[in-house]
């Protein structure tokens, strides 16, 4: 009995997918748990796999191809099995939970609810969906084409190298020309493509999932989301000697190195829990109030953001959250973060000083009530005990929800978080 493919809600915020390459061919033989395909999803790479074993049919998504959830992409079928020429649609399944057919990089299962294909018309050409796109686009008859596959059913190899029709009425040329996954240009960091010199004006790349996905939860922030931004300047000296003797006594043991953000992400997380009316979400009928600090620390990946969470953040010590943040960095830029990773977090830190930015402010990641936007550390001349002295020196701006934060709220939160940075002892009170 042949079983339908889908196209699986990975995460919470997936609506569509993109088939980024197929592992397995149209009338290859397949394997229970074996990788069909890699899935763009709005956050991550993953996988899709068989959830049961005969050959693969009926490749309806090509390479580059976004496909809405619940949208069938393939058939397993068992080896000379008919099936019918067109694939049957399904409504969006909801998130699904593990055990499904789709596999995310890291082993877990997601398996797809399968359902039986009709028999084909005998008295019509016998195609795949794909052999009958190809066919259409290069205006080959399919009836003039001998089929390899099952039954003699036309597959995407018969097609590959086909003469078209003699007369094939020319599509009319677009103004503007849709590129293809294949030809779309790699990605600079922060989602800037390399300019292609063509002689054209200018050309349109596709949005990536992850693209889609920021540019939907930026207009369900900014818009309904009151922001108000508080700013404060935070003396660096002292945070940066504890640093560099920390870094010191790691490098004799072998150790991670503390960044910067490691101490801004465990005093943030230490402060939040002195402020809990920051540490908040905005529940449209009630506000949460969390008793445990989950930071989302904000990566910037080769085509957008993505803020991994490092849970608990206020019960670990700084070499842990240092080599957790660095791990969850990575994971973050090779698209491997798994769901639990990027979701849950009640406050967020984003950090632009390693691009010599002064100062900036951050879009509230709802439903979380805050955010702060870190700046560069840089030296500035600075009164202290009456004398002009060179200072170590960092601005931060706070995001806040004015509907769960008042700026007395905010204000106090960022005086806290400012008195752990300038002593950083003040942590282990």
């Amino acid at each position: 009995m042949a079983t339908n493919v889908y196209m699986e809600a990975l995460s919470p915020t997936m609506e569509e997918g993109r088939v980024v390459k197929w592992h397995k061919r149209d009338g290859d033989p397949v394997k229970t748990g074996e990788t069909l395909a890699e899935v763009e999803t709005d956050k991550a790479v993953m996988d899709l796999v068989a959830r049961a074993d005969g050959v693969l049919r009926q490749v309806a998504a090509a390479e580059g191809q976004t496909v809405a959830v619940g949208s069938v992409v393939a058939v397993i079928a068992s080896p000379g099995e008919p099936v019918g020429a067109t694939v049957a649609a399904a409504p969006p399944p909801a998130p699904v939970p593990s055990g499904s057919g789709m596999r995310d990089a890291g082993g877990g299962m997601r398996e797809a609810a399968g359902v039986t294909v009709a028999p084909a018309d005998a008295t019509r050409v016998k195609a795949s969906p794909l052999a009958k796109r190809m066919a259409r686009e290069a205006g080959v008859d399919l009836q003039l084409v001998t089929g390899s596959g099952p039954g003699g059913r036309v597959v995407k190899r018969d097609l590959e190298g086909a003469a078209p029709r003699a007369s094939v009425p020319a599509a009319a040329p677009a103004v503007v020309e849709s590129h293809p996954a294949s030809r779309i240009p790699h990605p600079a960091p922060l989602g800037i493509p390399h300019p292609e010199v063509t002689g054209a004006p200018f050309e349109d790349v596709p949005l990536t999932q992850i693209r889609k996905t920021i540019a939907k939860r930026l207009a369900a922030s900014l818009g309904p989301v009151p922001h108000f931004f508080l700013t404060t300047e935070v003396d660096m000296e002292r945070a940066s000697e504890a640093r560099e003797a920390l870094n010191k006594q790691l490098g004799d043991q072998g150790g991670g190195k503390v960044s910067f953000n490691d101490i801004i992400i465990k005093a943030t997380a230490h402060a939040l829990t002195k402020h809990p009316a920051c540490n908040a979400w905005f529940q449209e009928d009630h506000i949460r109030y969390w008793h445990e600090v989950h930071i989302g620390m904000a990566v910037a990946v080769e085509d957008g953001l993505i803020t991994p969470v490092i849970r608990n953040a206020e019960r670990k010590s700084l070499a842990d959250i240092g080599r957790e943040a660095k791990e969850l960095a990575e994971k973050a830029r090779s698209r491997r973060l798994q769901p639990s990773e990027y979701t849950g977090s009640t406050f967020s830190v984003s950090n632009l000083g390693m691009f010599d930015i002064d100062q900036f402010t951050a879009v509230i990641n709802p439903p979380e009530a805050g955010i702060i936007a870190v700046g560069s550390i840089v030296q500035k001349p600075v009164v202290v005990d009456g004398q002009l002295t060179p200072r170590r020196r960092m601005r931060i701006t706070m995001s806040c929800d004015h509907r769960v934060i008042d700026g007395a709220t905010g204000a106090a939160f960022l005086r806290t978080l400012k008195q752990m940075l300038e002593n950083p002892l003040a942590m282990l009170l």
